[in-house]
């Protein structure tokens, strides 16, 4: 199958940090299909061989187990083109849809890695230049917009554009081993759908913490925070998969209707659950690895009187009759203790304990990064003669161990989907702008809240408050325990 792939924002951070890298390793691994091409456009003006120079550079910068030899490198290059454009000019566009035709691919790819805002004014320009056609996706990174509004704007103009099955929402998450392993573990699996209910479950768990602060990035990250940058897309997508009824095929859409039911059943926030039922934070000078680090106000170009959260926890729940009364809680943050994500499933305790003194919850831990894996921990007798002592163990899986070669990256297989129309791991729009609705409650409550976020110290794991958040329920936080 013969492909193009173009990248506007050719030169831009997350082409050559992330999206070059990966598709360096599809070709390494023999996963790109052959009769391919990858065409980077940005404003400057150089040639190919220019911009394969610049790729090359970049990857010095890659972890080494990836960096390309001389040699493979030259052969990767050859597949590496560029073109500059003026993303306001309509002949620009019509220059594009020339190059493209003078092919005909299979398929053409459009990966739009640039802000947000510019996702109507190239989506419009494309339509207008007819590079649209059936065999032509685009694919959106996020952020999606900045609230509901902006968002339902990209999608209208996307939509008058692009049928929803050309547009693909990426979300890089979804592209990880372990998260694709969710499903397996749900529906692939007889073991656990009996326990999947308010009957067995106590309660759920899904952290996605950060080690690292803001970096160069505080100028981005201070009209962003946590709540948008983690909380609308990533963490509610994890939720979605644990909480999600099994769906009738393993077909995108019937996979992303049960994800929307998900969404359109969180509870609802109000002013008040807000303030109650939802901590945000902010970090202060602290330690990381024994490595002291700013605060956030200290951060470069982040300003000294910011009330942007670099945490939040909250507390929600799944009102439908699987999930009842469960509660589900979301934390994220940045400089936290660890780089950490994970997704913990607390199972109800026995109704009659006959062993004395010995109580522990059986969880599931299904870790997600930096390894990732799962950790079954259950009581057993100790074999110590008293049959009545019982010690917690845990049944660990470690992934990289149970299937020891080379494992598929989350952009390495979210591109490649891309380029094979495999829509599963990609967000519809109404699922996008549900998210969206759902948060908007608590971006409208601190808006008009004066109140700073709360003060965490780097290193920790967040403000008390979030502690005292799960402790109403009789709860703990993972690191807790």
């Amino acid at each position: 199958m013969s492909f193009d792939l173009v990248f506007f924002g050719g030169t831009g951070d997350l082409t050559w940090r992330k999206l070059m890298p990966a598709l360096f390793q599809a070709f390494r691994h023999g996963k790109l299909p052959a009769g391919g091409r990858i065409l980077a456009v940005a404003r400057d003006e150089r040639s190919d061989d220019a911009y394969r120079d610049f790729i090359r550079e970049r990857f010095a910068e890659v972890d080494s187990a990836k960096r390309p030899s001389d040699a493979e490198f030259a052969e990767f290059a050859q597949l590496l083109h560029y073109r500059r454009m003026d993303l306001s000019q309509p002949e620009h566009y019509a220059g594009l849809k020339q190059w493209v035709d003078a092919r005909g691919a299979d398929t053409v790819v459009l990966y739009l890695a640039t802000s947000p805002y510019l996702f109507p004014v190239i989506c419009e320009q494309l339509g207008a230049a007819g590079l649209n056609g059936p065999n032509v996706r685009v694919v959106l990174e996020k952020p999606l917009g900045h609230d509901l509004a902006s968002a339902l704007e990209i999608n209208r103009v996307v939509r008058s554009v692009f049928a929803e099955s050309q547009a693909l929402r990426i979300d890089h998450y979804l592209g990880k081993p372990a998260v694709q392993n969710l499903m397996a573990l749900r529906f692939g699996n007889a073991l656990f759908e009996p326990l999947w209910r308010r009957e067995s479950i106590a309660n759920i768990q899904i952290t996605i913490a950060e080690s690292l602060g803001v970096g160069t990035r505080g100028d981005y990250y201070d009209k962003t925070g946590a709540l948008r940058d983690m909380v609308q897309n990533h963490a509610l997508q994890l939720l979605t998969m644990i909480a999600m009824e099994p769906p009738s095929t393993s077909d995108a859409d019937a996979i992303r209707d049960e994800k929307l039911k998900v969404l359109k059943s969180l509870r609802p926030f109000t002013p008040e659950t807000v303030a109650r039922d939802v901590v945000r934070g902010q970090y202060r000078a602290g330690a990381v690895d024994g490595k002291a680090v700013p605060g956030y106000l200290e951060e470069v170009k982040v300003p000294p009187d910011s009330r942007c959260e670099t945490f939040v926890a909250l507390r929600t729940e799944v009102q439908n009759w699987r999930w009842a009364g469960v509660p589900f809680y979301l934390r994220t943050g940045k400089r936290l203790g660890a780089r950490n994500a994970q997704i913990v499933v607390t199972f109800r305790e026995v109704p009659h304990p006959i062993f004395p003194g010995t109580r522990c919850a059986n969880k599931l831990v299904i870790n997600l990064q930096p390894e990732d894996g799962l950790e079954l921990h259950l009581l057993a007798a100790k074999g110590s003669g008293n049959n009545d002592l019982l010690s917690p163990v845990s049944l660990d899986l470690d992934f990289d161990k149970a299937f020891p070669s080379e494992r598929v990256g989350a952009y390495e297989k979210l591109l490649l989907d891309a380029i094979a129309g495999r829509l599963n791991l990609f967000v519809r729009s109404d699922e996008q702008e549900q998210a969206w609705r759902w948060v908007m409650p608590v971006l409208e409550a601190w808006a008009a809240d004066p109140t700073p976020p709360r003060p965490y110290a780097a290193g920790g794991w967040g403000p008390a408050a979030a502690s005292a958040l799960v402790a109403r329920d009789g709860c703990t936080w993972a690191e807790e325990q």
